[in-house]
């Protein structure tokens, strides 16, 4: 067979390079989900020639979407490259596949298409930069958080929280409390996490009372991962938000801080209308571990969510095995 197509000539498969350069788009779009089934390198130019150039978006798009099982320069720079592409599923598709990137080298590669990029390409690259963790990605981060883009604005907001970058703390701060976007301000309140210190706490207790529940929500796990004794009266208040997502979290986050002052507060959640609070609320009662979180426990063992009261039985089960040690402890020290 003669062969037509120079990106194909380091292949040994006749047939199928033949029919890359199929008449039928139908045919293309087989070969190239064939070809990237043989995860075999040798065929990835020919994968990216057709997301580049090929006149039909399905195909485009099926190009983009199994590049994503490579991390290697010329799949990377097919996949930015059509970030820009005319089919808004091919564009979609190629953000997709480089948000699957694990080589944080292959993300080296990303860096300079930031550079004069629109709306949707600078936030599809910060998305797939997010969890590469680079160090170079600080700076375009930084600069994405004043974008006139509420999207751009929430990923590089995720860039700096896994970077854990500590000199964007003022900035995401700042973003907690008074971006325009709700969705912002929730990037920037999770974003928030790494660090411990009081205006840290005092942003987050703000969120506490944000107008949109998700940030409330947001901010409660984010206090609960900190383990902010301080935050405890916030997170008593927040137990009852209108929203039960948010008492849900605020009952975890109080089970995390481990005070016993919660007991009262979060028994009282054992009651509650919706079983996801009740299970959370017997878990945190788990974890303080007295007798009065015991006692409200072991009433609680009727439960009519079968969910809930396995719930309480971890819970009963953990206050039972932290005084065997507890006594186990005192007995070796006397």
């Amino acid at each position: 067979m003669t062969r037509t197509h120079p990106l194909l000539d380091a292949v040994a498969d006749d047939a199928l390079a033949a029919r890359f350069i199929d008449d039928d788009a139908a045919v293309r779009r087989l070969a190239v989900i064939e070809a990237a089934d043989l995860e075999d390198e040798a065929w990835l130019p020919a994968l990216a020639d057709a997301l580049r150039h090929d006149t039909d978006a399905g195909v485009r798009r099926t190009a983009a979407q199994r590049l994503c099982a490579w991390d290697t320069a010329d799949a990377v720079d097919a996949l930015c490259a059509a970030l820009g592409d005319a089919d808004a599923g091919t564009r979609e598709a190629a953000a997709e596949s480089l948000a699957a990137l694990k080589d944080p080298v292959a993300g080296e590669r990303l860096l300079p298409y930031l550079a004069d990029a629109d709306t949707f390409t600078r936030a599809a690259l910060l998305r797939a930069l997010r969890e590469l963790r680079l160090p170079r990605a600080t700076g375009p981060a930084l600069a994405a958080l004043s974008d006139a883009s509420s999207i751009v604005r929430r990923e590089a907001i995720g860039v700096l929280g896994w970077l854990r970058h500590a000199n964007a703390l003022p900035q995401l701060m700042q973003l907690a409390r008074t971006d325009a976007s709700p969705d912002v301000r929730h990037a920037a309140v999770g974003a928030l996490g790494f660090a411990a210190d009081d205006s840290v706490r005092e942003t987050l207790m703000h969120a506490l009372s944000d107008e949109a529940w998700r940030v409330r929500e947001e901010a409660a796990a984010t206090l609960g991962k900190l383990r902010l004794v301080a935050s405890r009266g916030a997170l008593e208040r927040a137990l009852a938000d209108d929203y039960w997502q948010v008492t849900l979290q605020a009952a975890r986050a109080l089970g995390r801080l481990r005070d016993v002052a919660s007991t009262h507060a979060v028994s009282a959640l054992l009651t509650f209308p919706v079983s996801n609070v009740r299970k959370e609320a017997a878990l945190a009662l788990g974890e303080f571990g007295n007798a009065d979180a015991l006692a409200v426990l072991e009433a609680a063992l009727g439960d009519g969510d079968p969910e809930v009261r396995k719930a309480v039985r971890i819970a009963i089960a953990q206050i039972g095995e932290r005084h065997a040690t507890d006594a186990a402890r005192t007995h070796i020290q006397s």
